[in-house]
């Protein structure tokens, strides 16, 4: 009989970042309220979240991001001025996007020490139980969201998920990488874990996208965790533990969409044109207007 998977509930987001390569846009705006299209990036990985049967939302703030808390608020104004003038369907997404009552949660990262800690201020929120952590600085463009995928591995293999990419060798140093069982296979067990190997040490070329499911137990190894890469504390190197010392399992799951990487230019760029090339309603129109500029 198999043990019974407890289910993922809860998912962190982690928002404290400055944005200090979107400056002067986000002097005034966090990073993750830039609009991909007509939705702020942080919009976007909830809704992958939602889509992925998501029922909490906690997000690790910074100074300056009250932003997002409103974001994630109604706005009575709004709603009454959109009634009045007959807006329904713009009163309706706004509806839908809205999370009910007590599914969002906020804390702060008071200093900025990396992704490790960002995950750590969020434990008394998420708890003793499994959770997902999204990096909102990737969007990841697929037909079948990434953390639905992770979501169905999950309850298959149980423990820790990773969602996975190919990268070209050349590029292996500047990720986290993963060595595993099977390089072909769409979910297989993770055999090794590094943060930014040097050129030519990596186990393989999938690269860790920012999608993970993880056990609470990563939280008693992060109170702990010594700084690595960047003087930062490093999630990679709490997995490697959870991995190596608690002989917890990791799975890999091959995510076969597109990844644009919202916290550089370039990677925005691309997002807001495939993201809108997607669309019925502006698609057509963009694929004309770009191919007038090129």
């Amino acid at each position: 009989m198999k043990k019974q998977k407890s289910p993922i509930r809860k998912a962190v987001f982690p928002v404290a970042g400055l944005g200090t390569r979107f400056l002067p846009a986000t002097k005034a705006m966090p990073k993750e309220m830039l609009t991909v299209v007509d939705r702020p990036v942080i919009q976007h990985v909830v809704d992958e979240a939602r889509a992925a049967g998501i029922e909490h939302f906690i997000f690790v703030t910074g100074r300056n991001k009250g932003v997002i808390e409103d974001h994630f608020d109604s706005q009575f104004e709004l709603e009454r001025t959109l009634s009045e003038r007959g807006k329904k369907r713009e009163l309706e997404m706004l509806s839908r996007d809205l999370p009910g009552a007590g599914q969002t949660s906020f804390t702060r990262q008071q200093t900025p020490l990396g992704l490790g800690h960002a995950v750590w201020c969020a434990r008394e929120l998420v708890g003793n139980e499994p959770f997902a952590l999204l990096l909102p600085d990737m969007l990841h463009h697929a037909d079948t969201p990434c953390l639905a995928d992770m979501m169905d591995a999950y309850r298959e293999t149980g423990g820790n998920v990773v969602a996975v990419s190919p990268v070209p060798k050349e590029q292996t140093h500047l990720y986290g990488i993963v060595g595993v069982a099977s390089s072909k296979a769409k979910v297989s067990a993770i055999t090794s874990m590094i943060e930014k190997p040097p050129r030519g040490t990596a186990p393989s070329n999938l690269h860790i996208t920012g999608r993970y499911i993880l056990q609470p137990d990563i939280f008693s190894i992060l109170a702990n965790q010594e700084s690595g890469t960047g003087g930062e504390i490093q999630l990679t190197d709490a997995m490697i533990t959870l991995m190596d010392e608690k002989k917890q399992p990791f799975h890999a799951v091959r995510f076969d969409g597109d990844i644009y990487d919202c916290g550089s230019k370039i990677g925005f760029l691309l997002a807001n044109i495939a993201y809108a090339l997607a669309r019925d309603d502006i698609g057509p129109a963009l694929k004309d207007e770009l191919n007038k500029l090129l």
